[in-house]
C-alpha cells in the first residue's frame, strides 16, 4: 500500500500559453511514471484532451504506460474548473483516490480562465488531503504578451503600449485574472523566450518579479525548442518533484477574487466576458482556410483559435492554433478508420460575430466527388 501521498502538478496560465504543450511533453519524459491526467477545455470541444491522447509515450515496459480507460485522461467539458469544483473536480478526485495505489503523479490542465486558488483549495477537503497533495502550481505566461503589456499594474499603461493592437483585451477583470494565476504560482515558466530582446526581457523579470515572492522560480523555454522537444529544453526534473504542498498556505494568498467577496461585491468570472465557440467543417484547402483565418485574427477580437484541420488526399490530421496574430500548424496523427474527416475549431474571443466568421472560412470549402 502506498503511504506517501500522491503530488498532483496543477498547470495553468492565460489562453496560449503553452499548457498542453507542456503536459503532453511531460508525457513523454515520464518513464515509468504513472500519471493521471485532468483537462479542462474551455469550449464545446476537447481538443486538449484530442491532444495529449495522441501523444505517443516511449514506454520501457507495462507500467509507463498511461492508466487504463481512455488512456489516464479525464476531462472536464463542463465548464470552468474554478466554477465547478464540488460538481466536476472532486468526484474525479474521487476516482483517482479510489485508484491511488496505480498512479504516481496527477497532472491538472486548467482553462486559460481559471483561476487557480479554488482548485488548490479543493485539495484540502478531508476525502482529497488524507491522500494527496499539490506538488505544485506551475503558471506559464507567454513571454512576448507580457513584455507588451498585456497585463501590468497600470491599466492606462497598457492603454498606452498597447493601444494599436486590435487582438488586446483591455478588461480589468481579465487583467485580475492572470495576477491571481501568478500570485498563486509555485514555478512561472516563460514562454517563447526566443522572441524577447533583452530589454523585453528584463521588463518581464521585472513584471514577474512583482508580481510574485522572491522564493518562487523562474524558467524560460524557447518557442521553437518548446513546440517540438521542451523535454530537452525543460527537463522532468526541473518540473515535477517540486514539494511546495501549496494546499497547506493557499489561505494566505490574497487575490482579487477575495477582494471582491469581502467587499460585497457581485462577482463575475473573467470568462463571464468572452464568447465561445465551435465551427464545424469538412474538409478545406487547408492553405485557403489559414489566410482566411489570418485575415480574421487582425480584424476581430479573436484571442484563441485551436482545432484540427481535414484536408483531402491528405492520411494525416492537421492541428492548428493561434493566439493573437500567431498561427501554427503541424501534422500530429493519421486520421482513424472509422473516424469523420471534418475541420472543427474552437474560437475564444470578444464580441464575435460566430456567422460572419463561419461563411469566410466556409469559402475554404473542398467539394468532395
Amino acid at each position: 500500500m502506498k503511504l506517501n501521498k500522491i503530488p498532483a502538478t496543477i498547470v495553468t496560465g492565460f489562453l496560449g500559453s503553452g499548457k498542453t504543450t507542456l503536459l503532453s511533453n511531460v508525457l513523454k519524459q515520464a518513464a515509468g511514471k504513472r500519471i493521471a491526467v485532468i483537462v479542462n477545455e474551455f469550449g464545446e470541444l476537447d481538443i486538449d484532451a484530442d491532444l495529449l491522447r495522441s501523444c505517443p509515450l516511449d514506454c520501457a515496459d507495462e507500467t509507463a504506460k498511461p492508466l487504463e480507460g481512455e488512456r489516464g485522461i479525464y476531462e472536464l467539458a463542463n465548464g470552468c474548473i474554478c466554477c465547478t469544483v464540488e460538481e466536476e473536480f472532486l468526484p474525479v478526485m474521487q476516482q483517482l483516490v479510489a485508484r491511488r495505489d496505480d498512479i504516481d503523479h496527477i497532472l491538472i490542465e486548467t482553462s486559460g480562465l481559471a483561476l487557480p486558488k479554488p482548485l488548490v483549495q479543493a485539495f484540502n477537503w478531508p476525502d482529497i488531503k488524507q491522500f494527496c497533495t499539490v506538488d505544485a502550481v506551475i503558471t506559464l505566461i507567454d513571454g512576448p504578451a507580457v513584455a507588451a503589456g498585456r497585463f501590468a499594474d497600470d491599466e492606462e499603461k497598457v492603454q498606452a503600449l498597447r493601444a494599436a493592437d486590435e487582438n488586446l483585451d483591455h478588461d480589468p477583470s481579465l487583467q485580475e485574472l492572470l495576477d491571481d494565476q501568478l500570485g498563486a504560482a509555485d514555478l512561472v515558466i516563460v514562454s517563447k523566450d526566443d522572441l524577447l530582446d533583452e530589454t523585453q526581457r528584463k521588463l518581464v523579470n521585472s513584471i514577474v518579479a512583482k508580481k510574485v515572492p522572491a522564493s518562487v522560480k523562474t524558467l524560460y523555454f524557447n518557442k521553437e525548442a518548446a513546440s517540438q522537444d521542451i523535454a530537452h529544453n525543460m527537463p522532468l526534473e526541473s518540473l515535477l518533484g517540486i514539494g511546495a504542498a501549496s494546499e497547506n498556505k493557499i489561505e494566505s494568498v490574497h487575490t482579487h477574487h477575495d477582494h471582491h467577496h469581502q467587499h460585497g461585491e457581485h462577482h463575475e468570472h473573467a470568462h463571464d466576458h468572452f464568447d465561445s465557440f465551435v465551427i464545424s467543417l469538412g474538409e478545406v484547402d487547408s492553405e485557403n482556410l489559414q489566410a482566411s483565418l489570418q485575415a480574421l485574427l487582425t480584424e476581430n477580437n479573436i484571442y484563441r483559435v485551436k482545432g484540427f484541420i481535414a484536408i483531402p488526399d491528405k492520411p494525416m490530421r492537421q492541428v492548428l492554433q493561434a493566439v493573437g496574430a500567431r498561427m501554427q500548424v503541424h501534422f500530429d496523427r493519421l486520421w482513424e478508420s472509422e473516424e469523420k474527416r471534418a475541420t472543427n475549431l474552437v474560437f475564444i474571443g470578444k464580441d464575435l460575430d460566430e456567422l460572419a466568421i463561419t461563411q469566410v472560412l466556409e469559402e475554404s470549402l473542398v467539394e468532395i466527388a
